[in-house]
């Protein structure tokens, strides 16, 4: 609705996870940083945790973009699957082709590829999002898959990614040898204020098409206060209240999103 008004040309809120508005706040450049290392580096195991809404998905999938090509994806978004479809799944996502589709025969057919990849000076990694969602037995699984190697380098590449909740499961003792296995452990923290304000600023920006100063949206520093003050600096929780606070601009033929508004929006979008 608001789009013509603010001149923009698509919406710079969306909660979707797209990396063309990947923000590259110091803590999210180091988590990338560390994803790129661990996975061109064939560390094996990565994780990555985070709270809800910190922007964990966005951070795999900007790995997926900025990776070379000579490095091969699959992406689970959810792993709430059996042992053997999330066998599948990951099989499928990379191409692999194994009859019939059980346990033993995906995982033959899994290991020729990684060989036949590594032959080729070529890469594999595998991102679970969603990773607390993992029974011990998945996670058991996961770590026979990161077995697959050659005597001086893992043959494929894991990276989970999860909520703190995962971090706590990982200490669990039936899982230490997995734990044993994770080479680099990184936790998204939340934007802090002079984050946010460039975040904000990073995301309209973007969205907005090429006009002069005085038709662009500006959210004030009181605003942006208010802000960190709802938010407490949750990317997602950002974006849900600063769509709002568009509309709500909208409504009222401003250009200018002040603290009034953003905590009137808070009410409605944040607290319940």
């Amino acid at each position: 609705m608001y789009h013509q008004f603010y001149q923009l040309k698509e919406n710079p809120f969306n909660v979707t996870a797209d990396p063309d508005f990947f923000f590259s706040s110091k803590c999210h450049l180091d988590a990338i940083s560390n994803l790129i290392y661990g996975v061109e580096q064939r560390k094996g195991i990565i994780v990555i945790t985070g709270e809800i809404g910190t922007g964990k998905t966005t951070l795999c999938r900007k790995l997926l973009r900025q990776s070379d090509l000579n490095t091969k994806f699959a992406l689970v978004l959810n792993p709430k699957f059996t042992e053997l479809q999330l066998l599948q799944i990951i099989a499928q996502d990379l191409g692999i082709k194994a009859k019939p589709q059980t346990k033993f025969h995906i995982i033959q057919a899994l290991n020729q590829f990684l060989i036949e990849q590594s032959n080729l000076s070529h890469n594999v990694a595998v991102i679970i999002d969603e990773s607390q969602n993992l029974s011990i037995h998945q996670l058991e699984q996961i770590r026979l898959l990161s077995n697959l190697e050659t005597e001086k380098e893992k043959l494929l590449q894991i990276i989970l990614v999860g909520q703190p909740e995962l971090y706590d499961k990982l200490q669990q003792p039936a899982l230490r040898q997995l734990r044993q296995r994770v080479t680099i452990h990184f936790h998204l923290q939340p934007l802090d204020k002079n984050d946010i304000k460039n975040y904000v600023h990073h995301r309209i920006q973007l969205a907005t098409h090429e006009i002069s100063i005085e038709h662009q949206v500006h959210f004030t520093d009181q605003a942006i206060e208010s802000i960190f003050r709802h938010t407490q600096g949750s990317p997602r929780a950002i974006n849900i209240l600063c769509d709002r606070a568009l509309l709500a601009g909208f409504a009222h033929e401003t250009f200018s999103i002040d603290d009034s508004i953003i905590d009137h929006c808070a009410k409605e979008v944040l607290n319940w």
